[in-house]
């Protein structure tokens, strides 16, 4: 890693600009902007920075930066150096490409009408993204027969060209058949273009027609015309529901919501118009590197907006969060509509209820993305080789145990032990222990009597005579499979006294390793420095999915233990309470925060618990709550 200072810059100009920093391979590894630009270089190369800052600064060897006129062109420029780099430590938001559009090819001589989920590309016009696929693809093959134009292949078309033949869309009324001259280029045109008036403005004028036109049919006792009609009718009224809530008609513009979770972030978008939702669609980012502080909110309308055509910008768009460039991203995006574009943070009422929604959209794109990462198979697979590979194992790690200490000042030692096997968690051998305090005080004794207790149990498990379990039919005990390798959280000293457990055992079959949460380092057995694997790593990343999971697993615990503690120490200090009731009231009610949810009368109903007992109980509750008292947890509050 390079000193920062061996490369810090000296006559920086207080201008407006975009910097560059590189790495040793002369990658751009982060793009940023600033008003001055000696004002913001120069917190880079301070003291006190931000864990990902402080990486991306040490993984740096030089820096740049190019002098711009206003921050609207630094914003501009800044999006796109980050389009054309692909910066390590930049936020930057990945279609989830998981909603499908309707496209019209009009650059084309005979235009063409598809559905697609891949990337926008110049010369065609998209309407959505649209949330039912089914209905889009309903609603597809009903447009086909109102404006039959051409949907098949180049390939297909100049094929009927050549023999002459129209395709079986031709003969069932769905293709106007340009290809064999039933229309002209000028009558086919017409028709994509009275197809695109449709899409633009919905279904509104056409719905009175079909329906006008079904009645007529069935008066004339044309009923399989009749018949057909509404069909068509009930097709488009299920594409309207599809892509329509109950909103307001007078609602209109894009609204964009982020939601962030642990190291990665989602941002969504529903696209209003004259109160329907014509589409949504959501991004995801790892925020791994990204640095801390950067504006997701403005690399997500890059995201959005860097490749639209004015007309798909509205004049307004509503945001959950504040973007710190909020007045250059207006600018940025009336340059790219040619109009006033507002960007706004409503308060309340329809428009945050919307956003709200969006949100959640969010939400589930990402649980769904994170989801599906966890459990690939080809993923884990690969993510496991990485691990053999960087730690030097001596065997593929299909067994992960991974230990976490949870305490407060020492009190309430708690530790956890989580099971991941083909890369995905086991949680039926999850296991909970509550460390002894007498000898061990501190976070790496407690790491060193866990660690001891559960290889006690693998040793006399392994003891056990395999022939006899094989006669009774009996099963192994879950602490009987070793692991391939043991993670602890936490550096050198947590690993140095997991270490001394295994050896003080005899045990030199099982790797080991700790993960650091600071810069996230990988500690092995000996070693004066850390491991530091690739951020883009599935090995790592599936190393901080057991490590959370682990504190996940420990916190839990810690806190009802804690909670059961406070509510044991409350019942000690009412008298008219014996060593019967309390051990009632502790196996009914578990803590304080149940305890003091129950009435007087719920109280009461305990075994042992009577009416005047229950009473002294409920008004001693009351009294803790009014003392500053958090019932979940116990921590005295500040007045």
């Amino acid at each position: 890693m390079a000193e920062p200072s061996s490369y810090r810059p000296k006559e920086i100009p207080e201008e407006p600009g975009v910097y560059r920093f590189y790495n040793g391979s002369d990658k751009v590894i982060y793009v940023g902007k600033a008003k001055n630009l000696k004002n913001r270089l120069t917190t880079y190369f301070g003291s006190n920075l931000a864990q990902k800052t402080y990486r991306m600064v040490h993984e740096a060897v030089r820096v740049d930066w190019t002098i711009v006129g206003t921050e609207l062109e630094a914003l501009a420029l800044e999006f796109s150096w980050i389009k054309q780099y692909h910066p390590t430590y930049n936020v930057q938001f990945k279609d989830d490409k998981s909603y499908p559009y309707l496209a019209i090819s009009m650059a084309d001589e005979f235009p063409r009408i598809f559905i697609t989920r891949k990337e926008k590309r110049p010369g065609l016009k998209y309407f959505g993204p649209y949330t039912n696929a089914w209905a889009l693809r309903n609603t597809y093959e009903v447009l086909l027969k109102v404006f039959p134009v051409r949907s098949c292949s180049a390939g297909n078309f100049q094929r009927a060209q050549r023999t002459k033949r129209q395709c079986l869309l031709g003969d069932i009324g769905k293709c106007a058949a340009p290809c064999v001259g039933w229309v002209t280029p000028d009558e086919h045109r017409e028709i994509a273009v009275k197809l695109d008036a449709f899409m633009e403005k919905g279904m509104e004028n056409l719905l009175p027609t079909l329906r006008a036109e079904m009645e007529g049919a069935s008066e004339r006792e044309e009923f399989e015309r009749a018949a057909r009609l509404r069909d068509q009718i009930e097709s488009f009224e299920k594409a309207q529901r599809s892509t329509q809530g109950n909103l307001s008609d007078e609602l209109d513009g894009d609204f964009i919501s982020l939601h962030e979770e642990g190291l990665h972030a989602a941002g969504s978008i529903f696209i209003v118009r004259r109160g329907s939702i014509k589409g949504s669609r959501s991004w995801i980012v790892d925020q791994e590197r990204a640095l801390e502080g950067d504006d997701q909110i403005g690399s997500l309308f890059f995201s959005i907006y860097s490749q639209s055509a004015p007309a798909d910008i509205p004049s307004e768009v509503f945001v959950n969060h504040e973007p710190v460039d909020r007045v250059a991203l207006e600018e940025w995006l009336t340059s790219l509509r040619g109009s006033k574009v507002s960007i706004k943070v409503p308060q309340r009422g329809e428009k945050v209820e919307l956003l709200q929604t969006v949100e959640r959209n969010a939400h589930y794109a990402l649980v769904q993305y994170l989801s599906k990462r966890a459990t690939d198979a080809a993923v884990s697979g690969k993510a496991l080789l990485e691990l053999e590979e960087e730690l030097q194992l001596s065997r593929t790690p299909l067994r992960i145990e991974c230990y976490d200490i949870s305490n407060i000042s020492g009190t309430s030692v708690v530790a956890s032990m989580v099971v991941f096997e083909d890369g995905l968690a086991k949680k039926s051998e999850y296991r909970r222990f509550i460390i002894d305090t007498d000898t061990a005080q501190d976070d790496t004794r407690a790491m060193h009597q866990v660690i001891t207790r559960r290889m006690k149990r693998l040793l006399a498990d392994r003891t056990v005579n395999q022939s006899e379990v094989a006669e009774t039919g009996g099963k192994l005990s879950k602490f009987a499979y070793p692991p391939q390798l043991i993670v602890v959280d936490g550096g050198a000293p947590q690993v140095a006294a997991a270490q001394r457990a295994l050896d003080e055992l005899g045990i030199t079959d099982v790797a080991l390793c700790g993960l650091a949460k600071r810069l996230e380092e990988v500690w092995m057995p000996g070693d004066k420095d850390p491991l530091i694997l690739p951020r883009t790593s599935e090995g790592m990343y599936l190393l901080q999915r057991i490590r959370d999971e682990a504190h996940r697993f420990a916190i839990t615990f810690h806190r009802s233990r804690r909670s059961k503690v406070m509510l044991e120490s409350l019942l000690d200090e009412i008298p008219q309470l014996g060593e019967t009731r309390r051990a009632a009231l502790l196996d009914r009610f578990g803590s304080v925060t149940a305890m003091r949810k129950a009435s007087a009368e719920e109280l009461a109903s305990t075994p042992g618990i009577g009416a005047t007992i229950a009473a002294i109980i409920f008004g001693h509750l009351q009294n803790l709550s009014q003392s500053g008292v958090d019932m979940a947890t116990g921590e005295i509050l500040d007045s």
